[in-house]
């Protein structure tokens, strides 16, 4: 039987398998699939677990998230408190820094894998490692340094701080989220991941100025890049485009992998990818709560048309809401293994 794994790894270097690689994120749903509250589903590790490999096995997808939720890396940096929703991912309820007087007291731990929130993830991870390891990539995700900052503070204050300054408070910040991000991906690749999500929002000219994104960013990028290397690392600028930078960051990091924005062109991704990386076409899965099975089925062969000549593609969705109905995840995904067959 063919495996995710095996069409990851023919699609990395440009072969082919039974089909292209599918990859669907499903995180908050996994509450729903145990029949538990969101507190009590992030609570432990093997209930995020259990979740996954449910729902993997019920949809017939190529991955595995060892992902709670976004506000989850700021738990590790100190932050007490974590507003749940039943309609939602969860979300930081009380920020670590609420001055810039805050920075110099943040501290990063010595080992995070000593954090009790962390300890949660591990039992994750080795459930997932039990059960697929080896056969389904394991997933996690990882912010930026340039990015953690919003989750410790706020987007507002952040933005204040990375344009206005005062310098070296910035500096000293991103310091020790950089110092973060690499003990975070050491962890997780020790931990069994197999593909790290690497978030860079500010990355992409969406969301700054091309000016500043080479002078300020992509320094940031090429020091966390080095620091940890670029196996298993999938660049994505959060939803927002990348397009336009992708030439960019092949050149500057290596990085060999890029989860494009459902707002990128995809063959106009393609023909900048020039054959030296893989990328994945998005999916705008927040269609999927009111699109009929005939759009969506139309809409996956279209994006899958223009993405798979040449091969070194995937097809992957962004972080579906829960509003989405399960038949409409169906369509979704059935058309994908049909349209991404070879």
């Amino acid at each position: 039987m063919t495996t995710g794994m095996d069409r990851l790894a023919a699609a990395i270097k440009g072969e082919r398998s039974d089909r292209i690689p599918v990859f669907c994120n499903l995180l908050d749903q996994g509450a729903r699939e145990l029949g538990m509250s969101s507190q009590e589903y992030f609570s432990k590790g093997e209930h995020v677990a259990e979740a996954q490999l449910r729902m993997r096995e019920k949809y017939g997808y190529d991955n595995v998230w060892a992902l709670f939720y976004i506000g989850r890396e700021a738990e590790l940096l100190g932050c007490k408190e974590i507003m749940y929703a039943e309609d939602g991912p969860p979300s930081v309820a009380d920020f670590v820094i609420k001055s810039n007087d805050d920075v110099s007291k943040l501290e990063v731990p010595a080992d995070i894998t000593d954090h009790p929130a962390f300890a949660e993830e591990l039992n994750c991870f080795r459930m997932l490692r039990s059960e697929v390891g080896g056969s389904y990539p394991i997933c996690a995700y990882v912010t930026s340094a340039m990015a953690l900052p919003s989750m410790l503070m706020g987007m507002d204050k952040w933005m204040e701080l990375l344009f206005l300054g005062p310098a070296d408070v910035r500096d000293e910040l991103l310091g020790k989220c950089h110092e973060f991000f690499v003990k975070e991906t050491r962890a997780y690749r020790e931990a069994g991941a197999d593909l790290l999500f690497y978030s860079s929002p500010f990355g992409s000219t969406d969301v700054v100025p091309l000016e500043f994104l080479m002078s300020t960013s992509l320094p940031w990028i090429k020091k966390d890049v080095e620091a940890v290397g670029t196996p298993g690392l999938v660049y994505m600028g959060a939803m927002s485009r990348i397009t336009n930078v992708i030439d960019l960051v092949i050149r500057e990091t290596g990085i060999g992998a890029f989860y494009l924005s459902p707002f990128d062109d995809v063959a106009e991704a393609k023909e900048v990818v020039a054959g030296r990386a893989l990328a994945c076409g998005i999916f705008n899965d927040i269609k999927l709560i009111d699109w009929s099975a005939r759009e969506i089925r139309d809409e996956v062969r279209k994006l899958i048309d223009a993405g798979k000549p040449g091969g070194r593609f995937a097809f992957g969705t962004m972080l579906m809401p829960l509003a989405i109905p399960e038949k409409s995840i169906r369509a979704m995904l059935e058309a994908a293994f049909e349209s991404g067959s070879y």
